[in-house]
């Protein structure tokens, strides 16, 4: 393949989007109580910010459908995606109302939580940030839940998983 070097402007967004996909990325799915019942947001923008005080943050889209359900919640939980949980973070990337594909229950601060994910954060906001065209959500971890098992990865607009060494 031939090297690209380009300057990035709102004309070839499409080319940095693909420069940006050459890293890949864990899956991971932000689930709120909107007060409207569950919310669900499908994530590959999550990354951990500090272990004292526990933060981590992750990025919302302003045109997202959902940017008013996550802006105004306190509370949520991270989900980080088992390799056999693709279907489930797809449907939800495409609905985030829908959770009757997923097996679920409420935490005592109303977190839909995910089963059979690899790992939860459960948080409560931390701040917010203004950052171009997504809102920057740290949230502060109040509790984690994790188990062993292969993530689901996302590179360059497919999913995937890790191959096991020999």
């Amino acid at each position: 393949m031939t090297e690209k070097t380009f300057t990035p402007t709102p004309d070839n967004s499409p080319a940095f989007r693909e420069a940006l996909g050459c890293f890949g990325t864990g899956v991971t799915v932000v689930t709120t109580d909107s007060g409207n019942g569950p919310r669900a947001i499908t994530v590959n923008s999550f990354s951990s910010v500090s272990l004292d005080p526990p933060l981590v943050l992750w990025c919302l889209a302003n045109d997202s459908h959902r940017f008013n359900s996550f802006n105004a919640c306190q509370h949520y939980s991270i989900h980080v995606m088992a390799e056999e949980q693709q279907d489930q973070a797809l449907r939800f990337a495409r609905d985030g109302l829908d959770f009757s594909h997923a097996v679920w229950e409420t935490d005592h601060k109303g977190r839909p939580q995910l089963a059979n994910c690899l790992a939860r954060f459960d948080c409560k906001l931390h701040a917010k940030h203004e950052a171009g065209d997504h809102l920057i959500l740290v949230g502060e971890v109040e509790q984690v839940m994790y188990r062993t098992g292969k993530g689901l990865i996302f590179k360059r607009g497919q999913f995937g998983g890790f191959a096991d060494l020999l």
